[in-house]
C-alpha cells in the first residue's frame, strides 16, 4: 500500500501547478495534504477515484489538512483534544491501523509561538499513544522540525531557529522514543542532502539548501512491513515536495 504526504502551500494554487498530474503520476492509495488554505468546496479536485476528507481552519485561507483515499475508512476524526480551530489533524481509522495526517504548528520567528507548540506536542503525543494502544498508527505530515543536523543543509546557522530549536527537536525525539519509527531514517540512516522543504528565498531549492521536515512515522511493530520510503525532490508545485511510504498491510 502506498501513501503520499505533501504540504502543498495552498491547494488551490497547487491545482494550477500540476497537482492532479503529479498525483496521477505517483498513483498512491492515500494522499495526505497539509496547508490546504481552503474550506471544503472552494475548489474542484479532479480525482474522482479518491474519496476526499477535509479538515479546515476556522480562519479562511489558513492551515488545513485533507486526505484523499481509495480505501473507505471505518471512521474519520477531525482535530483532537482542545486543538480544534486550525484544521491541523485528520484521523482515518481502518481495520488494521489508524492514519493520522498532521500539520504541526510552526514556532515562528524568534520562537514566539513556542509555548503553544510545546503544548500541542504534549497533547499530540498523549493522543497518538492512546490510539497506538488500540491498533498500529501511521503518522504523516509536515511536522515542522528537522530532528538532527543531517536533516538540514545549514545546521550551525539555524540552531535555535524555528524548526531546529532544542525544544522542538527534543519533542520529536520523545515521540519516536515512545514507540514510533521515522521510516526514511530507518531505511536510509546515513542519507545526506535529501530534503523535503526549501525556502523560496536565496535560490534555496536550486542550491538544495533544504530541510527534511515532512515525515512518515509508524508504530514500532509495523517497521518490518516497511517496503520503501521516498522523498520526491523532482516534483514541484510547492515549497515542499511529496514524501512517500510503501508498506505491506
Amino acid at each position: 500500500m502506498r501513501f503520499i504526504s505533501w504540504n502543498v502551500n495552498g491547494l488551490r494554487a497547487a491545482l494550477g501547478k500540476g497537482f492532479v498530474e503529479s498525483v496521477r503520476k505517483l498513483d498512491p492509495d492515500f494522499i495526505c495534504i497539509q496547508e490546504t488554505k481552503m474550506q471544503e468546496g472552494q475548489a474542484e479536485v479532479d480525482l474522482p477515484e479518491y474519496e476526499k476528507f477535509f479538515c479546515s481552519a476556522e480562519k479562511k485561507g489558513y492551515s488545513g489538512t485533507a486526505v484523499f483515499t481509495r480505501k473507505k475508512p471505518i471512521s474519520v476524526q477531525k482535530n483532537f483534544g482542545d486543538h480544534t480551530d486550525e484544521g491541523r489533524a485528520i484521523i482515518l481509522e481502518y481495520e488494521e491501523f489508524f492514519l493520522i495526517n498532521v500539520y504541526v504548528p510552526n514556532a515562528q520567528d524568534k520562537l514566539k509561538r513556542i509555548d503553544y507548540r510545546m503544548k500541542w506536542e504534549d497533547d499530540f503525543l498523549a493522543f497518538v499513544k492512546e490510539l497506538d494502544e488500540k491498533k498500529p498508527v501511521i503518522i504523516c505530515g509536515d511536522m515542522n522540525v528537522a530532528k538532527e543536523e543531517i536533516d538540514l543543509k545549514n545546521p550551525k546557522t539555524n540552531r535555535g531557529n524555528a524548526g531546529f530549536s532544542d525544544q522542538e527537536r527534543e519533542k520529536m525525539r520523545r515521540l519516536q522514543a515512545s514507540g514510533f519509527v521515522d521510516t526514511f531514517r530507518y531505511l536510509y540512516p546515513d542519507a545526506e542532502g535529501v530534503y523535503s522543504w526549501w525556502s523560496y528565498r536565496f535560490n534555496a531549492r536550486k542550491n538544495n539548501a533544504g530541510w527534511r521536515i515532512d515525515y512518515f512515522l509508524v508504530s514500532d511493530r509495523m517497521k518490518d512491513r516497511i517496503v520503501d520510503a521516498k522523498i520526491h525532490t523532482d516534483i514541484f508545485g510547492s515549497d515542499h515536495c511529496p514524501v512517500e511510504l510503501e508498506i505491506r498491510l
